[in-house]
Protein backbone atom coordinates (compact mmCIF):
# COMPACT_ATOMS: atom_id res chain seq x y z
CA UNK A 1 0.00 0.00 0.00
CA UNK A 2 2.78 2.44 0.91
CA UNK A 3 4.30 2.02 -2.56
CA UNK A 4 1.03 2.10 -4.51
CA UNK A 5 0.73 5.06 -6.85
CA UNK A 6 -2.58 6.92 -7.14
CA UNK A 7 -3.84 8.75 -10.23
CA UNK A 8 -6.98 10.88 -9.70
CA UNK A 9 -8.79 11.85 -12.91
CA UNK A 10 -10.01 15.39 -12.23
CA UNK A 11 -10.11 17.01 -15.65
CA UNK A 12 -13.80 16.52 -16.36
CA UNK A 13 -16.08 19.37 -17.35
CA UNK A 14 -19.30 18.08 -15.82
CA UNK A 15 -21.55 19.48 -18.55
CA UNK A 16 -24.79 18.43 -16.81
CA UNK A 17 -23.80 20.48 -13.73
CA UNK A 18 -23.68 23.76 -15.64
CA UNK A 19 -23.91 26.62 -14.69
CA UNK A 20 -21.98 25.46 -11.59
CA UNK A 21 -19.32 24.11 -13.95
CA UNK A 22 -19.33 26.93 -16.49
CA UNK A 23 -16.41 28.55 -14.64
CA UNK A 24 -14.80 25.64 -12.77
CA UNK A 25 -14.05 21.94 -13.12
CA UNK A 26 -16.59 19.53 -11.65
CA UNK A 27 -14.19 18.31 -8.91
CA UNK A 28 -13.86 21.94 -7.74
CA UNK A 29 -17.61 22.47 -7.28
CA UNK A 30 -18.50 23.29 -3.64
CA UNK A 31 -20.36 20.59 -1.74
CA UNK A 32 -21.84 20.35 1.73
CA UNK A 33 -21.12 23.94 2.70
CA UNK A 34 -17.36 23.88 3.21
CA UNK A 35 -15.96 21.19 0.92
CA UNK A 36 -15.10 20.73 -2.73
CA UNK A 37 -16.10 17.50 -4.50
CA UNK A 38 -12.42 16.54 -4.89
CA UNK A 39 -12.04 16.50 -1.08
CA UNK A 40 -14.03 13.28 -0.77
CA UNK A 41 -11.83 11.02 -2.90
CA UNK A 42 -8.66 12.57 -1.47
CA UNK A 43 -9.93 12.08 2.09
CA UNK A 44 -10.61 8.43 1.28
CA UNK A 45 -7.02 7.90 0.16
CA UNK A 46 -5.37 9.85 2.98
CA UNK A 47 -7.58 8.19 5.60
CA UNK A 48 -6.62 4.82 4.07
CA UNK A 49 -2.90 5.60 4.31
CA UNK A 50 -2.10 6.54 0.70
CA UNK A 51 0.13 9.59 0.27
CA UNK A 52 1.50 9.28 -3.26
CA UNK A 53 -1.15 10.94 -5.39
CA UNK A 54 -1.17 12.70 -8.75
CA UNK A 55 -4.32 14.73 -9.56
CA UNK A 56 -4.77 15.04 -13.33
CA UNK A 57 -6.44 18.34 -14.24
CA UNK A 58 -7.52 19.96 -17.49
CA UNK A 59 -10.81 21.89 -17.85
CA UNK A 60 -11.10 25.23 -15.96
CA UNK A 61 -8.45 24.01 -13.53
CA UNK A 62 -7.27 27.22 -11.81
CA UNK A 63 -9.60 27.10 -8.78
CA UNK A 64 -9.06 23.34 -8.43
CA UNK A 65 -5.26 23.70 -8.51
CA UNK A 66 -5.42 26.57 -6.03
CA UNK A 67 -7.56 24.46 -3.70
CA UNK A 68 -5.17 21.51 -3.96
CA UNK A 69 -2.13 23.69 -3.29
CA UNK A 70 -3.69 25.34 -0.24
CA UNK A 71 -5.55 22.38 1.24
CA UNK A 72 -3.64 19.27 0.22
CA UNK A 73 -0.01 20.41 0.16
CA UNK A 74 1.95 17.81 2.16
CA UNK A 75 4.88 20.20 2.48
CA UNK A 76 7.56 18.34 0.59
CA UNK A 77 9.39 17.25 3.75
CA UNK A 78 9.10 13.60 2.75
CA UNK A 79 9.76 13.31 -0.99
CA UNK A 80 7.88 10.02 -1.18
CA UNK A 81 4.66 11.63 0.06
CA UNK A 82 2.87 14.08 -2.21
CA UNK A 83 -0.49 15.19 -3.54
CA UNK A 84 0.44 16.86 -6.79
CA UNK A 85 -1.80 18.59 -9.34
CA UNK A 86 -0.70 17.67 -12.86
CA UNK A 87 -2.08 20.00 -15.57
CA UNK A 88 -2.61 18.64 -19.07
CA UNK A 89 0.66 19.11 -20.96
CA UNK A 90 0.18 17.54 -24.43
CA UNK A 91 3.10 15.21 -23.71
CA UNK A 92 1.90 12.63 -26.25
CA UNK A 93 0.85 14.86 -29.12
CA UNK A 94 -0.78 18.13 -30.06
CA UNK A 95 -4.09 17.44 -28.35
CA UNK A 96 -5.67 17.67 -24.92
CA UNK A 97 -7.05 14.64 -23.12
CA UNK A 98 -9.63 12.95 -25.33
CA UNK A 99 -10.82 10.32 -22.83
CA UNK A 100 -10.26 9.03 -19.31
CA UNK A 101 -7.68 6.50 -20.46
CA UNK A 102 -5.90 9.13 -22.53
CA UNK A 103 -5.52 11.36 -19.47
CA UNK A 104 -3.53 8.60 -17.78
CA UNK A 105 -1.71 7.60 -20.99
CA UNK A 106 -0.42 11.15 -21.46
CA UNK A 107 1.13 10.90 -17.99
CA UNK A 108 2.66 7.44 -18.36
CA UNK A 109 6.04 8.95 -17.52
CA UNK A 110 4.85 9.45 -13.94
CA UNK A 111 3.78 5.81 -13.72
CA UNK A 112 6.79 4.33 -15.49
CA UNK A 113 9.34 6.27 -13.44
CA UNK A 114 7.66 5.34 -10.17
CA UNK A 115 8.04 1.53 -10.41
CA UNK A 116 5.01 0.92 -8.17
CA UNK A 117 3.64 -2.61 -8.28
CA UNK A 118 0.03 -1.44 -8.36
CA UNK A 119 -1.66 1.76 -9.55
CA UNK A 120 -5.00 3.09 -8.34
CA UNK A 121 -6.90 5.08 -10.98
CA UNK A 122 -9.91 6.83 -9.43
CA UNK A 123 -12.36 9.50 -10.52
CA UNK A 124 -12.37 12.82 -8.70
CA UNK A 125 -16.03 13.75 -8.90
CA UNK A 126 -18.13 11.41 -6.74
CA UNK A 127 -19.44 11.62 -3.17
CA UNK A 128 -18.73 8.50 -1.11
CA UNK A 129 -16.50 6.90 1.51
CA UNK A 130 -14.32 3.88 0.85
CA UNK A 131 -11.50 2.22 2.76
CA UNK A 132 -9.25 1.98 -0.29
CA UNK A 133 -6.87 -0.52 1.29
CA UNK A 134 -9.68 -3.10 1.44
CA UNK A 135 -10.20 -2.80 -2.31
CA UNK A 136 -6.47 -3.17 -2.95
CA UNK A 137 -6.33 -6.23 -0.69
CA UNK A 138 -9.08 -7.83 -2.79
CA UNK A 139 -7.23 -6.87 -5.98
CA UNK A 140 -4.06 -8.58 -4.73
CA UNK A 141 -5.89 -11.63 -3.37
CA UNK A 142 -7.54 -12.25 -6.75
CA UNK A 143 -4.23 -11.74 -8.57
CA UNK A 144 -6.22 -9.42 -10.83
CA UNK A 145 -4.79 -7.49 -13.74
CA UNK A 146 -7.60 -4.99 -13.20
CA UNK A 147 -10.15 -4.62 -10.42
CA UNK A 148 -13.23 -2.44 -10.95
CA UNK A 149 -15.21 -1.06 -8.01
CA UNK A 150 -18.88 -1.89 -8.60
CA UNK A 151 -22.20 -0.88 -7.09
CA UNK A 152 -25.83 -1.94 -7.78
CA UNK A 153 -28.25 0.70 -9.08
CA UNK A 154 -31.90 0.57 -10.24
CA UNK A 155 -32.23 -0.59 -13.84
CA UNK A 156 -33.79 2.69 -14.96
CA UNK A 157 -30.64 4.58 -13.88
CA UNK A 158 -28.16 2.22 -15.55
CA UNK A 159 -27.90 4.26 -18.76
CA UNK A 160 -25.79 6.81 -16.87
CA UNK A 161 -23.09 4.24 -16.04
CA UNK A 162 -20.94 1.41 -17.32
CA UNK A 163 -22.88 -1.83 -16.72
CA UNK A 164 -20.92 -4.92 -15.70
CA UNK A 165 -21.67 -8.60 -16.29
CA UNK A 166 -19.90 -11.05 -13.95
CA UNK A 167 -19.64 -14.76 -13.25
CA UNK A 168 -20.08 -16.40 -9.84
CA UNK A 169 -16.48 -15.59 -8.86
CA UNK A 170 -16.90 -11.89 -9.63
CA UNK A 171 -14.85 -12.05 -12.82
CA UNK A 172 -16.09 -9.65 -15.48
CA UNK A 173 -17.48 -11.40 -18.55
CA UNK A 174 -19.05 -8.42 -20.30
CA UNK A 175 -19.24 -4.64 -20.13
CA UNK A 176 -21.78 -2.15 -21.52
CA UNK A 177 -20.77 1.50 -21.44
CA UNK A 178 -23.86 3.63 -20.70
CA UNK A 179 -26.34 1.40 -22.57
CA UNK A 180 -29.35 3.30 -23.89
CA UNK A 181 -31.57 0.19 -23.94
CA UNK A 182 -31.64 -3.27 -22.35
CA UNK A 183 -28.87 -3.00 -19.76
CA UNK A 184 -27.67 -6.32 -18.36
CA UNK A 185 -29.24 -6.97 -14.97
CA UNK A 186 -27.84 -8.76 -11.93
CA UNK A 187 -28.69 -12.50 -12.00
CA UNK A 188 -31.74 -13.01 -9.81
CA UNK A 189 -32.32 -9.24 -9.54
CA UNK A 190 -34.12 -8.19 -12.75
CA UNK A 191 -34.65 -4.63 -11.52
CA UNK A 192 -30.99 -3.90 -10.67
CA UNK A 193 -27.76 -3.53 -12.61
CA UNK A 194 -24.17 -3.74 -11.43
CA UNK A 195 -22.36 -0.60 -12.53
CA UNK A 196 -18.79 0.62 -12.54
CA UNK A 197 -17.94 3.36 -10.06
CA UNK A 198 -15.09 4.54 -12.30
CA UNK A 199 -12.49 3.44 -9.74
CA UNK A 200 -9.81 0.93 -10.69
CA UNK A 201 -6.75 -0.93 -9.42
CA UNK A 202 -4.25 -2.10 -12.05
CA UNK A 203 -1.04 -4.01 -11.99
CA UNK A 204 1.36 -1.31 -13.11
CA UNK A 205 2.93 -3.26 -15.97
CA UNK A 206 -0.50 -4.28 -17.26
CA UNK A 207 -1.71 -0.68 -17.15
CA UNK A 208 1.28 0.52 -19.15
CA UNK A 209 0.79 -2.18 -21.77
CA UNK A 210 -2.94 -1.68 -22.29
CA UNK A 211 -2.64 2.11 -22.49
CA UNK A 212 0.09 1.93 -25.12
CA UNK A 213 -1.92 -0.57 -27.18
CA UNK A 214 -5.10 1.51 -26.87
CA UNK A 215 -3.28 4.69 -27.93
CA UNK A 216 -2.30 2.99 -31.19
CA UNK A 217 -5.90 2.13 -32.06
CA UNK A 218 -7.56 4.60 -34.40
CA UNK A 219 -11.03 3.22 -33.61
CA UNK A 220 -10.74 3.82 -29.86
CA UNK A 221 -12.26 6.69 -27.88
CA UNK A 222 -9.49 6.10 -25.31
CA UNK A 223 -11.87 5.65 -22.41
CA UNK A 224 -11.54 3.14 -19.57
CA UNK A 225 -15.20 2.16 -19.69
CA UNK A 226 -15.79 2.16 -23.44
CA UNK A 227 -12.45 0.74 -24.53
CA UNK A 228 -9.93 -0.47 -21.94
CA UNK A 229 -12.19 -2.75 -19.90
CA UNK A 230 -13.89 -4.41 -22.92
CA UNK A 231 -10.50 -4.88 -24.61
CA UNK A 232 -9.04 -6.55 -21.53
CA UNK A 233 -12.08 -8.79 -21.02
CA UNK A 234 -11.99 -9.84 -24.68
CA UNK A 235 -8.26 -10.60 -24.43
CA UNK A 236 -8.85 -12.91 -21.44
CA UNK A 237 -7.16 -10.72 -18.83
CA UNK A 238 -7.99 -11.28 -15.18
CA UNK A 239 -10.56 -8.52 -14.70
CA UNK A 240 -12.59 -8.67 -11.49
CA UNK A 241 -15.11 -6.55 -9.63
CA UNK A 242 -14.82 -5.30 -6.09
CA UNK A 243 -18.20 -5.20 -4.37
CA UNK A 244 -18.41 -1.74 -2.82
CA UNK A 245 -21.19 -2.98 -0.54
CA UNK A 246 -18.66 -5.15 1.33
CA UNK A 247 -16.44 -2.19 2.22
CA UNK A 248 -16.30 -1.28 5.90
CA UNK A 249 -15.18 2.25 6.73
CA UNK A 250 -13.80 2.66 10.28
CA UNK A 251 -16.15 4.56 12.55
CA UNK A 252 -19.29 3.93 10.50
CA UNK A 253 -22.19 2.20 12.24
CA UNK A 254 -22.60 -1.52 11.62
CA UNK A 255 -25.94 -0.98 9.87
CA UNK A 256 -24.74 1.89 7.67
CA UNK A 257 -25.72 1.33 4.06
CA UNK A 258 -23.18 1.89 1.26
CA UNK A 259 -23.46 5.43 -0.08
CA UNK A 260 -22.18 6.53 -3.48
CA UNK A 261 -23.48 9.43 -5.52
CA UNK A 262 -22.34 10.48 -8.96
CA UNK A 263 -23.79 14.04 -8.54
CA UNK A 264 -23.62 14.30 -12.32
CA UNK A 265 -26.77 16.41 -12.69
CA UNK A 266 -28.02 19.48 -10.86
CA UNK A 267 -30.90 17.52 -9.33
CA UNK A 268 -28.67 14.65 -8.15
CA UNK A 269 -26.17 17.18 -6.76
CA UNK A 270 -28.95 18.98 -4.89
CA UNK A 271 -30.41 15.74 -3.54
CA UNK A 272 -27.01 14.50 -2.35
CA UNK A 273 -26.47 17.79 -0.54
CA UNK A 274 -29.90 17.49 1.07
CA UNK A 275 -28.93 14.00 2.30
CA UNK A 276 -26.58 15.67 4.78
CA UNK A 277 -29.42 17.28 6.78
CA UNK A 278 -31.02 14.19 8.29
CA UNK A 279 -30.80 13.28 11.97
CA UNK A 280 -29.22 10.01 10.84
CA UNK A 281 -27.85 11.07 7.45
CA UNK A 282 -27.19 8.56 4.70
CA UNK A 283 -23.79 10.24 4.38
CA UNK A 284 -22.34 11.15 7.77
CA UNK A 285 -19.87 14.04 7.91
CA UNK A 286 -19.32 13.57 11.64
CA UNK A 287 -17.36 10.30 11.69
CA UNK A 288 -14.28 11.32 13.70
CA UNK A 289 -12.40 8.21 12.55
CA UNK A 290 -12.93 9.10 8.89
CA UNK A 291 -12.80 12.90 8.60
CA UNK A 292 -13.60 14.64 5.35
CA UNK A 293 -10.73 17.07 5.05
CA UNK A 294 -10.76 20.49 3.42
CA UNK A 295 -9.12 23.89 3.60
CA UNK A 296 -8.79 25.19 7.18
CA UNK A 297 -11.03 28.22 7.58
CA UNK A 298 -9.75 31.49 9.05
CA UNK A 299 -13.33 32.67 9.55
CA UNK A 300 -15.00 33.21 12.94
CA UNK A 301 -17.65 30.77 14.22
CA UNK A 302 -21.15 30.83 12.80
CA UNK A 303 -23.35 33.30 14.66
CA UNK A 304 -27.07 33.07 15.43
CA UNK A 305 -28.80 36.29 16.49
CA UNK A 306 -32.27 35.11 17.44
CA UNK A 307 -33.10 37.31 20.44
CA UNK A 308 -34.85 40.68 20.53
CA UNK A 309 -37.82 41.64 18.37
CA UNK A 310 -37.17 38.85 15.87
CA UNK A 311 -36.94 36.11 18.49
CA UNK A 312 -40.32 34.59 17.68
CA UNK A 313 -39.37 34.27 14.03
CA UNK A 314 -35.66 33.46 13.91
CA UNK A 315 -34.69 29.79 14.19
CA UNK A 316 -32.53 27.17 12.49
CA UNK A 317 -33.95 23.68 11.96
CA UNK A 318 -32.37 20.61 10.30
CA UNK A 319 -29.70 22.73 8.66
CA UNK A 320 -25.91 22.90 8.29
CA UNK A 321 -24.37 26.33 8.87
CA UNK A 322 -20.67 26.89 8.18
CA UNK A 323 -18.03 29.21 9.61
CA UNK A 324 -18.39 32.95 9.20
CA UNK A 325 -22.12 32.76 8.49
CA UNK A 326 -24.51 35.01 10.42
CA UNK A 327 -28.19 34.15 10.86
CA UNK A 328 -29.64 37.41 12.14
CA UNK A 329 -33.25 36.74 12.99
CA UNK A 330 -33.86 34.64 9.89
CA UNK A 331 -35.50 31.23 9.70
CA UNK A 332 -33.50 28.41 8.08
CA UNK A 333 -35.25 25.08 7.58
CA UNK A 334 -33.55 22.15 5.85
CA UNK A 335 -30.88 24.41 4.39
CA UNK A 336 -27.13 24.16 3.77
CA UNK A 337 -25.40 27.50 4.33
CA UNK A 338 -21.78 27.67 3.16
CA UNK A 339 -18.96 29.83 4.44
CA UNK A 340 -19.46 33.54 5.18
CA UNK A 341 -23.15 33.90 4.31
CA UNK A 342 -25.57 36.42 5.83
CA UNK A 343 -29.29 35.89 6.35
CA UNK A 344 -31.12 39.03 7.48
CA UNK A 345 -33.99 39.23 9.94
CA UNK A 346 -37.43 38.00 8.97
CA UNK A 347 -36.07 36.11 5.96
CA UNK A 348 -37.42 32.57 5.54
CA UNK A 349 -35.16 30.06 3.76
CA UNK A 350 -36.32 26.49 3.20
CA UNK A 351 -34.85 23.46 1.44
CA UNK A 352 -32.05 25.45 -0.18
CA UNK A 353 -28.29 25.38 -0.71
CA UNK A 354 -26.00 28.41 -0.53
CA UNK A 355 -22.43 27.70 -1.63
CA UNK A 356 -20.76 30.58 0.22
CA UNK A 357 -20.51 34.38 0.62
CA UNK A 358 -24.21 34.72 -0.25
CA UNK A 359 -26.63 37.32 1.11
CA UNK A 360 -30.40 37.10 1.67
CA UNK A 361 -32.21 40.32 2.58
CA UNK A 362 -35.00 41.02 5.06
CA UNK A 363 -38.50 39.67 4.52
CA UNK A 364 -37.42 37.29 1.75
CA UNK A 365 -39.22 34.01 1.20
CA UNK A 366 -36.84 31.54 -0.43
CA UNK A 367 -37.45 27.88 -1.18
CA UNK A 368 -35.81 25.24 -3.43
CA UNK A 369 -32.86 27.44 -4.41
CA UNK A 370 -29.32 26.37 -5.27
CA UNK A 371 -27.17 29.50 -5.11
CA UNK A 372 -23.56 29.50 -6.25
CA UNK A 373 -21.12 31.81 -4.44
CA UNK A 374 -21.53 35.61 -4.12
CA UNK A 375 -25.27 35.56 -4.81
CA UNK A 376 -27.43 38.37 -3.39
CA UNK A 377 -31.21 38.12 -2.95
CA UNK A 378 -32.58 41.57 -2.19
CA UNK A 379 -35.09 42.53 0.47
CA UNK A 380 -38.68 41.36 0.02
CA UNK A 381 -37.97 38.84 -2.74
CA UNK A 382 -40.01 35.64 -3.10
CA UNK A 383 -38.50 32.63 -4.89
CA UNK A 384 -39.61 29.02 -5.13
CA UNK A 385 -43.30 29.19 -4.22
CA UNK A 386 -44.78 29.49 -7.72
CA UNK A 387 -43.18 27.06 -10.23
CA UNK A 388 -44.72 28.76 -13.26
CA UNK A 389 -43.57 32.20 -12.15
CA UNK A 390 -40.08 30.86 -11.38
CA UNK A 391 -39.70 29.39 -14.88
CA UNK A 392 -40.71 32.73 -16.37
CA UNK A 393 -38.24 34.69 -14.22
CA UNK A 394 -35.15 32.49 -13.87
CA UNK A 395 -33.13 31.07 -16.79
CA UNK A 396 -31.98 27.97 -14.90
CA UNK A 397 -34.66 25.76 -13.33
CA UNK A 398 -34.15 21.99 -13.08
CA UNK A 399 -36.65 19.28 -14.00
CA UNK A 400 -37.52 18.98 -10.30
CA UNK A 401 -38.08 22.70 -9.87
CA UNK A 402 -34.81 23.74 -8.23
CA UNK A 403 -33.87 27.34 -9.11
CA UNK A 404 -30.17 27.70 -9.94
CA UNK A 405 -28.57 31.10 -9.35
CA UNK A 406 -25.17 31.41 -11.09
CA UNK A 407 -22.15 32.82 -9.30
CA UNK A 408 -22.38 36.55 -8.60
CA UNK A 409 -26.10 36.86 -9.45
CA UNK A 410 -28.14 39.72 -7.97
CA UNK A 411 -31.87 39.04 -7.57
CA UNK A 412 -34.02 42.17 -7.15
CA UNK A 413 -37.50 42.02 -5.66
CA UNK A 414 -38.99 42.51 -9.11
CA UNK A 415 -37.77 42.67 -12.67
CA UNK A 416 -34.93 40.88 -14.44
CA UNK A 417 -32.14 39.36 -12.41
CA UNK A 418 -28.60 40.69 -12.81
CA UNK A 419 -25.93 38.17 -13.81
CA UNK A 420 -22.30 39.18 -13.36
CA UNK A 421 -20.71 40.32 -16.62
CA UNK A 422 -17.97 37.66 -16.62
CA UNK A 423 -20.50 34.90 -15.91
CA UNK A 424 -22.68 36.01 -18.83
CA UNK A 425 -19.68 35.69 -21.14
CA UNK A 426 -18.88 32.20 -19.86
CA UNK A 427 -22.50 31.07 -20.02
CA UNK A 428 -22.75 32.30 -23.61
CA UNK A 429 -19.60 30.40 -24.58
CA UNK A 430 -20.41 27.19 -22.69
CA UNK A 431 -22.25 24.77 -25.05
CA UNK A 432 -24.14 23.43 -22.01
CA UNK A 433 -25.72 26.81 -21.27
CA UNK A 434 -25.47 28.91 -24.44
CA UNK A 435 -28.93 27.96 -25.72
CA UNK A 436 -30.54 28.64 -22.35
CA UNK A 437 -28.93 32.07 -22.18
CA UNK A 438 -29.89 32.86 -25.77
CA UNK A 439 -33.53 32.01 -25.02
CA UNK A 440 -33.51 33.94 -21.74
CA UNK A 441 -33.13 37.44 -23.16
CA UNK A 442 -35.28 39.73 -21.09
CA UNK A 443 -35.03 37.53 -18.00
CA UNK A 444 -31.66 38.96 -17.03
CA UNK A 445 -29.38 41.92 -17.55
CA UNK A 446 -25.60 41.87 -17.70
CA UNK A 447 -24.32 43.38 -14.47
CA UNK A 448 -21.20 45.54 -14.32
CA UNK A 449 -20.08 43.50 -11.31
CA UNK A 450 -17.55 40.68 -11.52
CA UNK A 451 -18.74 37.37 -10.09
CA UNK A 452 -15.84 37.38 -7.61
CA UNK A 453 -17.10 40.60 -6.02
CA UNK A 454 -19.07 39.84 -2.88
CA UNK A 455 -21.62 42.41 -1.69
CA UNK A 456 -21.37 42.96 2.05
Amino acid sequence: MARTLVMIMAGGKGTRLAPLTSHRAKPAVPFGGRYRIIDFVLSNFVNSGYYRIHVLTQYMASSLIRHLNVTWNLGGILPDQFIEPVPAQMRRGEHWYVGTADSVYQNLNLIHDDHAEHVAVFGGDHIYKIAVDQMEAHHVAMDADLTVAAFPVPKEEAHHFGVIQVDAAGRITGFQEKPKTDPATIPGQPDSCLVSMGNYFFKRKVLEEVLVLDAERTDSSHDFGKDIIPQMVKAGARVFTYDFATNRVPGESADAKPYWRDVGTLDSYFEATMDLRAVLPAFNLYNRKWPIRSVPSQLPPAKFVLAGKQREFGQVVDSLVCEGTIVSGAMLVGTIAGLDCYFHRFASIENSVFCGRDRVGRHCWVKNVLADTNVVISEGTTIGFDPDADKKRFPFVTDKGIIILPKGTFVPKEGPIEIAQDMVSMLEQDPSTSEVIANAKGLFVRSTRHSNDAIR
